[in-house]
Order: structure tokens, then sequence, then C-alpha cells
């Protein structure tokens, strides 16, 4: 993979397919997993304003950061919240005081700032193999690309509209073709009434500081946990994303200032975020841009879309989660097509990796969870097996010794 070319200067044809790419990504996150935000903040048993917080706290964090590493770097760097880690909130704030949750945010995130510093993280990254990576993003993203046509079984007339638009203008005007699905799909539900925007109110959110609190038991039951769930469950496969698609900014500035806006918005009641992985290749690819260079404006785009739903909080995310799921998982899974398609080319290009590139894939894609891991950070490992067993070079055999039949004369 080389490093994307340097941008030409941008025409205003040139911010409409990579500002719907940052939308849709922002659509997709709110509309498909949010949800266990509230599920988490349900089960802490947290007031309508501590959840607020927790909306605008790390819809305002993911917003800022991205922004500010997409326009530094020129590269569409995406933030979004650990969505793993938001589902083992689900169970760990059950049982653990919110306040010593929050000490326990704050410790975790104190742990990618020093990790981003140390710099072994991206060594790590690194050295991961072309085409296992690829084989990796296919996997992960495989079920997506799935759910563009099972939704088909709950709602055939509006998956089928949005498949057979895809096609179309993917045969007409390729470039447009996500634009045309998304403006498509609203007025369809506009005009079935499956969205009723009447109701809505916008109130600007109100941040609630919290005192953090530390204990023994939160360092243990919730900081460590979520930083690893966060790191292999987000960070690994974001990079990755960044990298199979050409991008070369190096891992440390990325952990480091997610790190540090985690910390900095984890009293407000944000849990973590960090480098997004699915989404992130809604913004990395093809589809965002023809040109490489260009396709950080889909990062800057993104980031101002979660500033402006964080300034409100739970009353414009809950607009993005009232949309049908079969339009948010066939959304996403037309959209991130071209990506699929071409991790999986990038898997199989190189012949001498191509079986262990494979079994990466499959393995990712089956998403296994152990341990409380989920299927990305296995699918890694697995495959990362598969290619030492099948290319390490074994030790040379040692000459054998030939059998001399030593005559003497008598």
């Amino acid at each position: 993979m080389t490093p994307p070319p340097a941008a030409s200067p941008l025409r205003p044809g040139d911010l409409i397919n990579p500002v719907i790419a940052g939308l849709i990504s922002v659509i997709v996150n709110y509309g498909g997993t949010f949800i266990l935000v509230f599920q988490a903040a349900k089960v802490a048993g947290l007031s309508p304003e501590l959840t607020a917080s927790w909306v605008w706290s790390v819809s305002i964090g993911v917003g800022v950061t991205g922004l500010f590493l997409s326009w530094h770097y020129r590269e569409p760097i995406i933030t979004a919240w650990s969505t793993p880690a938001a589902a083992f909130l689900v169970t760990a704030l059950a049982h653990t005081p919110y306040a010593e949750a929050i000490g326990a945010y704050m410790i975790s995130a104190a742990a990618f700032v020093v990790l981003g510093l140390s710099g072994c993280f991206e060594k790590l990254v690194r050295r991961i193999p072309p085409g296992i990576a690829a084989g990796l993003l296919a996997g992960i993203l495989l079920q997506f690309g799935i759910g563009a046509f099972k939704g088909a079984t709950v709602d055939p007339t509006l998956v089928g509209v949005l498949i057979v638009a895809y096609v179309v203008l993917k045969r007409f005007t390729a470039r447009y073709a996500i634009v045309g699905i998304l403006a498509l799909g609203l007025v369809f539900l506009l005009a079935q009434g499956r969205i009723d925007l009447s109701g809505l109110e916008l109130t600007l959110a109100a941040p609630v500081f919290t005192m953090p609190a530390f204990s023994l038991n939160a360092l243990l039951s919730v900081a460590l946990p979520l930083f690893l769930i966060t790191l292999t469950g987000q960070y690994m496969p974001g990079m990755l994303v960044l990298r199979n698609d050409g991008y070369k900014t190096s891992a440390n500035p990325i952990v480091t200032v997610t790190g540090l806006g985690s910390l900095f918005m984890a009293p407000f009641g944000s849990h973590a975020f960090n480098i997004a992985a699915i989404t992130a290749a809604i913004c990395t690819g093809k589809e965002a841009h023809d040109d490489p260079g260009k396709r950080w404006i889909a990062g800057i785009a993104a980031g101002l879309f979660y500033i402006l739903v964080g300034a409100f909080g739970v009353t414009l995310a809950a607009v993005f989660m009232a949309f049908p799921a079969t339009f948010i998982t066939t959304l996403a899974g037309l959209a991130l097509l071209g990506t699929i398609g071409g991790s999986l080319a990038g898997a199989v290009a190189d012949p001498k990796s191509r079986e262990a590139a494979l079994i990466t894939f499959l393995a990712s894609a089956a998403n296994i969870s152990l341990l409380g891991i989920g299927g990305a950070f296995w699918g890694l490992v697995i495959g990362l097996v598969a290619h030492v067993v099948l290319n390490a070079r074994l030790p040379a055999r040692p000459a054998s010794r030939r059998n001399t039949v030593v005559t003497t004369d008598r």
C-alpha cells in the first residue's frame, strides 16, 4: 500500500461525497449502537440529567478529537465511542457505584495516554502483514455487507428500493450512489410516515460534573477490562482500517489525543472514545471520494455532526435512533461494499499470505467471543498464528552423516 497522494485544490463538488460519508458514519453510529449507552445508564440508575451529560460528553469528545486529527493530519481519522466497552458497561455498572465508574474511566483513559506516548502500539501495528490486516477488515465488515440484504426478510420494500437504487446509480453515476440512496431512503421513510419529527424539541444539553472516586474493585472490574476491550476491539481494527486504505499516520498521536480527550470528558460521563473501525471504513474508502487525499473532509464533517448532536444531547440523538433498523443496516452495508471488496482483494493478493489471510477473514467473520474479548482480536490472533506457522522458516536439517566403509589391507 502506498500513502495517499497530495490532494489537489478543493472544489465545491469535492465536498458532497465526503460530507455525506461523514453523515452516514454518524447515523450508523447513533442508529446502530448508541442504544447501549442508554441501556448502561438505565442499569446504573442515572438520572435524565446524568444520562444527557453522558451523551453530551461522549459526542462532543468524539467530534472534537476526530475533527482535530483529521484536520491536522489531512487524513480521514474518524473517532467514535467504544461500542464493546458500552456493551460491557451494561452489566458492569449494575455492581459499581457511578462515582467509582467515573474514576475507572479516568484510569483507563490515562493508560491510553501512556500507551500513546510510549510508542509501543505503533510498533505492534507495523508488524502486522498487509494481507492479514485486509483479511481482518473484510471479516469484521462481512456482517454489515450481509445485513444490507438480510433486512429484506423484514422490510422487503424499503430494502429492495435501496438496493435497486444503488445498482442503478452505480451504473450511471457511481460517484453519487451513496448520496442518492441516503436521500431516496429518507424521502421514502418520510412519505410512509415512519420518521416523525413533529414532536422534536431541541434542547441544549447541560454537562454535569461528577467527582470521581477510586477503588481497587473498580480498577480491576471496570478500568482494566475497559482498557483491554477498547484496545483490542476498537484501536487495533481502527488502525488497520487506516492502513488498509493507504493512510500512514502513526497510531501514537491518535491514541494519545483520544486518551486525553477521554480523560478530560470522563467526569462528565464519557466512558471511552477511540479511533473508529466500522464507521471509519465508510469514510476511508473510494465511496467517500475518488481522490484519497480529499477524504479527510469526511473526518471534518463527521466531527462537526457529532458536535452538533452532542450540543443537543439526548433530543437530537433520539432522531437517529428512531430510524428503522433495516434502513441503518442496509445503508451501512451498501456504503461498505467497496471497502469489503477491496479488502478481500487485498487479502488474496499475495500468494504467500493468502491462506493465512483467508483464515483471518473467516475467524474474524465468525466473531468469536472469549474471556470478554470480541471477535476482531481473536480473528487477528488466529490469523497471525496461521501466518507464522505457514511462513516461518524451518530450521535447516543437519546434513546426514555418510556411512563410510574403512577397509584395511591384511
